[in-house]
């Protein structure tokens, strides 16, 4: 038994499923009129069920034979390639902009494990020994794997969720030898993008492209190409808020001034700010949250979980859950530093900034530093896809810790 304990790495583990114990408890509270009332949906009993699923194949994937796990890349990401187009044609659509697919009794989401496929699928190319991402082929490559889910999942349309795609890829490619100068033109459009709005600021990001390409001393044809592609993103910016769906664009100016329609819109994020505000340090106690018990937080078993937490365990409750996260994250990035696998440690990288993007999304829309883009927060939020995937990739973060010393 003490054998196989030293196998098992204890700091990524214990907090994941501290999480998870943490995420039923919240959402105990959250079903609590449901249950005592026995109306509505027990969100809190199928979650065990998903909990009890999820930590069996998170034991699964943690004896499966380590190379199984490089091998099986590119098919999970053609069959998730399937399932994604499958969606648009036979999904069932719920409320704001989520598609599962029905399998029988089960309801699952294939955006959620697509993520990881993707991941898999990336790495299993970018870490190739003949792969150099600053060569513009392998690059395009490399980002092709990304863009395919991407615009499908935008297509369902859930663009919260198709921007996890496009931030998960910048730390990998660097991860894996992206040189800096290469990193800083790939993220300008996305700046020229939230810039173009302020004409003033365009402009002065412009002339830092133009200083550095002129400092870089690139070839005419990259000059030309970046200096057009920027501009171009500044000119259609308005054109591709013009064509975003109204909820999308309402979520935007909402989080931009929620009290602007305090019983609409703004509904959501002045909830949760009241419900978060009004725990104090140590919170109003189990099951005594006002703004949880009598219904006032919306979506309060998903998206805005960890208002739950707020309002009943407090500053203390925030901190420890925040605190789980962190210890999580870190020991991810630690473990990618020491495996000798380089496929591992980018898949590493990978699931690290996956799991770190969502905590940052969620967390900050329920305080209202972000929109409201239906991201769940690990772990902790209502959701079989979402929970199914995330132990799944605790258990390849164990394997690989397993074999951190295999090549």
């Amino acid at each position: 038994m003490s054998a196989i304990l030293k196998k098992i790495d204890l700091l990524i583990l214990l907090p994941a499923l501290a999480l998870v114990g943490l995420g039923l408890v919240a959402l105990y509270s959250a079903s609590a009129t449901s249950i005592t009332q026995g109306s509505g949906t027990n969100y809190f009993s199928r979650q065990v069920f998903w909990a009890v699923l999820g930590i069996s194949i998170l034991a699964g994937t943690y004896f499966v034979p380590y190379r199984w796990i490089s091998a099986s890349a590119y098919p999970l990401y053609v069959l998730h390639l399937i399932l994604l187009v499958l969606v648009i044609f036979v999904g069932h659509k719920g409320l704001g902009a989520e598609r599962w697919l029905r399998f029988g009794p089960l309801v699952l989401q294939p955006s959620e494990s697509a993520k990881l496929a993707t991941i898999l699928a990336v790495a299993k190319f970018i870490s190739a020994e003949k792969t150099d991402l600053n060569r513009v082929k392998d690059f395009l490559i490399a980002a092709a794997l990304i863009f395919f889910p991407f615009v499908l999942v935008v297509r369902q349309p859930d663009l919260g969720t198709a921007m996890v795609f496009a931030a998960i890829a910048l730390p990998m490619f660097y991860w894996t030898g992206l040189k800096g100068g290469n990193f800083f033109l790939i993220t300008m459009p996305f700046l020229i993008m939230f810039a173009s709005f302020q004409f003033y600021v365009f402009m002065f990001l412009m002339i830092i492209l133009v200083l550095y390409l002129l400092y870089s001393h690139r070839s005419r044809w990259i000059i030309v190409f970046n200096f057009l592609g920027n501009i171009l993103m500044g000119i259609f910016t308005p054109y591709i808020w013009n064509h975003l769906k109204p909820y999308q664009q309402n979520r935007i100016k909402i989080f931009l001034n929620p009290e602007s329609d305090p019983r609409g819109a703004g509904y959501q994020i002045l909830q949760s700010k009241v419900a978060i505000g009004s725990g104090g340090f140590s919170g109003k106690g189990f099951m005594q949250g006002s703004q949880t018990q009598l219904r006032f937080l919306p979506e309060q078993h998903t998206d805005f979980i960890y208002a739950v937490i707020g309002e009943e365990f407090g500053f203390v409750g925030v901190m420890v859950g925040l605190s789980l996260f962190l210890v999580l994250l870190l020991r991810g990035i630690h473990l990618a530093s020491i495996v000798k696998s380089r496929f591992s440690s980018v898949v590493t990288i990978g699931i690290v900034t996956l799991i770190g993007f969502h905590v940052l999304v969620n967390v900050g829309m329920t305080i209202g530093l972000f929109p409201v883009t239906g991201l769940p927060l690990p772990f902790l939020s209502y959701g079989g896809s979402a929970l199914l995937t995330n132990m799944t990739m605790i258990g390849i973060l164990l394997n690989f810790y397993k074999n951190r010393y295999e090549y």
